[in-house]
């Protein structure tokens, strides 16, 4: 795992039991996928609350809808090609034996969720089967990679006023503690929006200047009247999963994904927007044995995401595609 100056860990969504992550980064172009696994399977639900989400699997985890318990959760990069990803997992937890008893079958269960991250190389190379299988396959316990990898390779953040102004996104992770309970995030971070520290209201990274060295801060530009592009659809998306080792219903599931937005719209300027696809999945393994406490699972979470959003670009690394220079945050402090 890469050591990354001035960042200190804040804990992983594998810090709750039960939870294995896994990237696959594609060394071709800056693309890639991250696998959530739960091979005990885990209670979940969903919410998307941007208007351009790639999905796979959402329907199911409806609280009124039969399947109760996924396997694993698939995010990757590549837009709509990338939920092929998920096929990858499905395979990977087949050969493993994981999955929902249906008669004489076994059918692993993986919900998906991607982000547009083709502005950067080749776009016809992009997550598939096999790299959500190697993804599963480099999965484990251990705190997870985080910037420029697996479903973050090729994320971009603040492209309101442009792709080429834009900064480098990518993959964090946070946990907590209290009350006897553990809730960790994983957030990639492909955001239209800045991201924002809560902790100070700053801008972290988000759309530069014409200079290419400060930030513009979205927000005052657009609350100021600067025009921005006209961007193209559905080009950005934050995705993630929320973890708990709570025991939860799966109403409390979707519920949980519902407050864990709370993070992105602390940590992303604006977010929900027509053209991202925010969506986040929440997860509890049970493996505390104690019932859910819905009001402090819910702030545990929101604040979670908001960490991992705001390490996701501070981890990142800047990349160069022909003429374009994408910085991270390193580069411009």
């Amino acid at each position: 795992m890469t050591t990354l100056p001035n960042l200190a860990p804040q804990g992983a969504i594998t810090d709750v039991a039960g939870i294995e992550v896994g990237h696959f980064t594609d060394t071709r172009r800056p693309t890639g996928c991250t696998v959530v696994l739960a091979r005990q399977g885990a209670i979940a639900g969903a919410d998307v609350r941007g208007a351009a989400p790639g999905t796979r699997e959402i329907d199911l985890l409806a609280p009124a809808n039969l399947v109760e318990r996924v396997h694993a959760v698939m995010l990757a990069g590549g837009s709509a090609w990338g939920l092929d990803a998920a096929g990858g997992a499905m395979r990977w937890l087949e050969e493993q034996g994981i999955g929902l008893e249906v008669g004489p079958a076994r059918i692993p269960i993986v919900p998906a969720a991607v982000l547009f991250d083709l502005y950067l190389g080749d776009p016809k190379i992009r997550p598939d089967v096999a790299a959500g299988h190697a993804a599963c396959a480099a999965a484990s316990s251990l705190r997870p990679e985080e910037g420029s990898v697996g479903a973050g390779t090729g994320a971009l953040v603040g492209k309101l006023y442009g792709a080429g102004r834009a900064m480098k996104g990518g993959v964090g992770t946070a946990s907590l503690r209290a009350g006897g309970f553990t809730v960790g995030a994983i957030v990639a971070c492909n955001a239209m929006g800045d991201v924002i520290d809560p902790a100070t209201g700053q801008v972290v990274a988000g759309a530069r200047r014409e200079d290419g060295r400060t930030l513009l801060d979205t927000r005052r530009a657009l609350l100021a009247g600067e025009p921005h592009q006209r961007l193209v659809q559905a080009a950005n998306t934050s995705i993630g999963v929320v973890a708990t080792d709570a025991v939860l219903t799966k109403a409390q599931a979707s519920r949980l994904a519902t407050a864990a937005h709370d993070g992105l719209a602390r940590s992303i300027t604006p977010a929900h927007t027509m053209l991202d696809g925010d969506t986040l999945f929440a997860l509890g393994t049970g493996a505390s044995g104690r019932p859910a406490e819905m009001v402090l699972l819910s702030t545990l979470a929101a604040e979670a995401v908001a960490i991992a959003t705001v390490r996701a670009v501070r981890a990142a690394r800047g990349v160069r595609i022909g003429d374009m220079h994408i910085p991270a945050v390193a580069e411009l402090a």
